[in-house]
């Protein structure tokens, strides 16, 4: 028996349909996942080493990818050791455009795939590539077309015991780092991408990049340069260049306005930086009258001095438009076609009317809100921090429109900042608003799964109490525990952990005993008998006993006992394991310091019937004390008939057990059978109940039994009382478990009383209406 869910059931709603995953995906993840029985086996030096096949790049690149993309967003999946060198060989797999990120790549990874024909290499903040990694980067030279260093912080430095240090300890350890100058991008003839976002300090790039003659796309964003006019050699063929939060000049802008072929130009900048340059309505007409291939401009951030657009009063009447005749800011009129991506964020023009491109980042509407998301994401954590505080702002106040779009952004920019305390902080709350019960019907069982996942994820990397609180509130919003099973031990595990901790916030302590018990309510015994092996037992008995010092009985508090409840239902060890550490002195406690608390004895009542259930526990009840009291509360009326009902059954499991297994003198086994008679006889048959009940095996036990026949006369008026208040969920379950042909045995008992057999003879009469293989229904 355990007590009905804690909290009322999220109503039914049908969800969207699930696209089927692209089986090259579920291939892939599978193989990863288990490496050592697929694609590769083991030698005696425990080392993996690939099978003799052979593997094309699309297969080994999407290999290498997704593996990074596991380690990095999947807390669950270990790296393994030398993975990288599966690929060493082209021979007999072959790489072509890779990606890696953060600090699972180090230096002799790099150096494991060094004979590779890469064509595209992407190390975005792998902060533990020295400059070893460059020499490495030089074997690519004849084949790389697009090379992103993005972070890549230390790649330009040498350390002085780098010769004498492994991996792993090379930059903590080291005493002196020395900037490699003589490096340059020589014979790198093929190269037409280049990010060198964040290029470590007094790295002369001028120098660094002169010999590329094939250059496109530049992004050199957080580079300080005073002088840019370096740029001007490749003014034919630069197509795409990123000066994000470069301290820009009128001298700049001069050399910017010779890259007539520029279609994508990025001059932004981080709003909370001091920077001297303000754009003018002159510098941005001169950026449309002379860059007149461009299609993309961002220039977010910036405060401009002249009034770049029009008055709100002076806007002509009409819906929006992208029109250049008719834009809003004034220097984009001169357009001959909208821009495809305009970014405005964090500047007073895009809360304009018509404003001449299709994609506007900016924090005026949600739509301008997700472009923002969207694009600074991946590079921009500082930008897109506030943009997710933009969007938290929308779900809590209005409705959503486009809430798939939005759950997908959220989920990214989780999974890419597992460690950026804002982004954690605003994207948790946002997914709060946008997994509730209003959009569920928009939400797939994929998209769901990922919200839960990289909740759980930032659950274990980020230990703030905002973020943990907002993370269980999210999940909250999800059926318990049915969508969470498939993380079902991952999310025990998460919650106990928060509840040990030896300081507390009080309302996430409330939020996760609140699942905690939803989460071993209506689910299987061996999902109950791991989680009691987690310590779930410990840690509500732990909660009890400080909640009992400070004398408090609140929401956590009950919850815990009820929690107690649930998890003993059906399962002898997690009973065993209450009685154990001293969970019969805590009832007693509780029971005398609460008096008046009547749904926590409702839920201390229900968690010791599942102990009296269990046979070998139950002399542990069989003392003077614990018999007194059930016996007086068999008088409660308390929560309705529940105390009452539940002492009586846990009296009556005792009493199955005979005269011989009372073995005290006070109170007298007569005496209480005589108050569990009249406590019976006080019942109203069709009170509504506080319980479920997943099987009657422990009640169908009482029914063909003479040792006690007040036993007998509980388990009868329990079944007929669910039967009769709940005939849909328990005529079936009865028939099933072959309750009737028990009940018949109970009419043809002498020992049996006149209004036992009658409530049995109804029960009979009840069920008979339901066939024996009607659909079961017991939750």
């Amino acid at each position: 028996m355990e007590e009905v869910g804690p909290s009322s059931p999220l109503p039914v709603t049908k969800m969207a349909v699930d696209n089927p995953e692209m089986l090259m995906g579920l291939c892939t993840e599978y193989c990863l996942r288990n490496l050592k029985s697929t694609l590769c086996y083991l030698l005696d030096t425990n080392i993996l080493h690939l099978h003799p096949i052979f593997l094309p790049s699309e297969i080994c690149d999407t290999l290498v990818n997704t593996y990074v993309e596991l380690v990095n967003t999947d807390n669950n999946f270990a790296p393994y050791k030398n993975f990288f060198k599966l690929f060493s060989k082209p021979d007999n797999t072959r790489l072509s455009r890779v990606h890696l990120r953060e600090d699972l790549v180090q230096d002799k990874d790099l150096e494991a795939i060094e004979d590779q024909d890469l064509v595209e290499l992407h190390l975005i903040n792998c902060e533990k590539l020295t400059a070893k990694s460059l020499q490495t980067i030089t074997k690519f030279r004849h084949t790389l077309v697009s090379l992103n260093l993005f972070g890549c912080s230390n790649l330009f430095c040498e350390e002085e015991n780098s010769e004498d240090c492994e991996d792993d300890d090379c930059l903590a350890n080291s005493t002196h780092r020395f900037l490699i100058k003589d490096f340059t991008f020589e014979d790198f003839s093929r190269l037409r991408a280049l990010n060198l976002g964040h290029l470590t300090e007094d790295v002369n790039v001028d120098l660094l990049l002169r010999p590329l003659t094939s250059l496109s796309s530049l992004d050199l964003s957080k580079v300080p340069l005073k002088n840019i006019t370096f740029l001007t050699q490749w003014k034919e063929r630069l197509t795409s260049l990123v000066l994000y939060n470069i301290d820009l000049s009128e001298d700049h802008i001069r050399v910017i306005l010779q890259l007539c072929n520029l279609r994508h130009l990025d001059i932004s900048r981080e709003r909370l930086s001091i920077y001297k340059f303000k754009p003018t309505k002159k510098v941005l007409s001169m950026l449309v009258q002379n860059l007149t291939n461009l299609v993309s401009l961002d220039m977010s951030g910036h405060v401009m001095l002249e009034n770049c657009g029009v008055n709100e009063m002076d806007e002509e009447p009409g819906q929006p438009s992208t029109d250049p005749s008719k834009s809003s800011i004034i220097p984009f009129r001169i357009l001959k076609k909208p821009l495809q991506f305009l970014g405005l964020f964090d500047t007073s023009l895009c809360s304009l009317k018509n404003i001449p491109a299709y994609k506007v980042t900016g924090g005026k509407n949600e739509d301008q809100i997700l472009n923002a998301i969207e694009a600074y994401t991946e590079y921009r954590p500082e930008i897109a921090s506030r943009a997710l505080n933009h969007l938290f702002d929308i779900t809590r106040t209005e409705h959503c429109e486009q809430v798939l779009r939005a759950l997908k952004l959220v989920i990214a920019a989780l999974k890419y900042h597992r460690y950026e305390k804002n982004i954690q902080v605003t994207g948790s709350a946002a997914l709060f608003y946008l997994t509730n019960a209003d959009y569920r019907s928009k939400q797939n069982m994929k998209v769901r799964r990922q919200v839960i996942q990289v909740v759980l994820n930032g659950m274990e990397s980020y230990q703030d109490v905002t973020v943990q609180r907002n993370c269980c509130l999210t999940l909250c919003n999800f059926g318990i525990p049915e969508e969470l099973e498939f993380q079902y031990h991952r999310v025990n595990e998460l919650l106990l952990s928060i509840l040990n901790q030896s300081r507390q916030d009080e309302s996430l302590q409330r939020i996760a005993v609140h699942l905690c018990n939803a989460l071993v309510c209506q689910v299987d015994n061996d999902h109950k008998e791991a989680v009691g092996k987690m310590g779930f037992v410990t840690t509500m008995l732990k909660l009890i006993k400080k909640k009992l010092t400070d004398k408090v009985c609140d929401q956590v508090m009950e919850f815990s006992w009820s929690a107690l409840w649930n998890i003993t239902d059906e399962t002898p060890d997690n009973c065993e394991m209450f009685l154990s550490y001293s969970g019969m002195k805590l009832f007693l406690d509780c029971l005398n310091e609460f008096q008046e608390k009547q749904e926590l004895h409702r839920n201390m009542l229900g968690l010791l019937g599942n102990v009296a259930e269990v046979r070998k526990l139950r002399p542990h009840l069989m003392t003077s004390q614990f018999i007194s009291v059930f016996s007086d509360l068999l008088a409660s009326k308390a929560d309705g008939i529940e105390v009452s009902y539940n002492a009586c059954g846990v009296l009556s499991h005792i009493m199955y057990d005979g005269p011989s297994a009372w073995m005290i003198p006070e109170p007298p086994r007569e005496d209480v059978m005589e108050r569990m008679w009249q406590a019976i006889q006080s019942w109203d048959v069709a009170s509504r109940r506080n319980i479920n009940y997943r099987s009657f095996e422990p009640i169908l036990r009482l029914l063909p039994q003479t040792v006690s026949p007040v036993s007998q006369h509980w388990a009868t008026w329990a079944l007929y009382n669910l039967i009769s208040v709940y005939p849909d969920k328990y005529c079936p379950l009865l028939i099933k478990e072959g309750g009737i042909a028990l009940l018949e045995k109970v009419l043809q008992m002498e020992s049996s009383r006149l209004e036992t057999k009658e409530m049995a003879r109804k029960v009979i009469e009840h069920c008979s209406s339901f066939p024996e293989d009607s659909e079961m229904q017991t939750h």
